[in-house]
């Protein structure tokens, strides 16, 4: 998971090497903690939201799939 949401978001991004993703794991849920470079949060937003948003339903349709804890992506600016 924590690959394919790095490999997604490094394309979108003009500065993929500063891409970070932080795993915290609690009893309910996995939260995937994402960080990107200065001046790249706004294009893992999107326009609206759009692309957060498809980024986390397919996180959280895969980790559905997979079965387990239930999974989070947030974005840290």
């Amino acid at each position: 998971m924590e690959e394919f949401i790095e490999v997604a978001v490094k394309h979108l991004v003009d500065k993929p090497d500063e891409v970070q993703i932080n795993i915290v794991e609690t009893e309910q849920q996995i939260i995937f903690e994402l960080t990107v470079g200065e001046g790249d949060f706004g294009k893992v937003i999107g326009k609206k939201g759009r692309n957060i948003s498809a980024l986390r339903t397919i996180v959280f349709a895969i980790n559905a799939k997979e079965g387990g804890k239930r999974a989070r992506l947030d974005v840290i600016d």
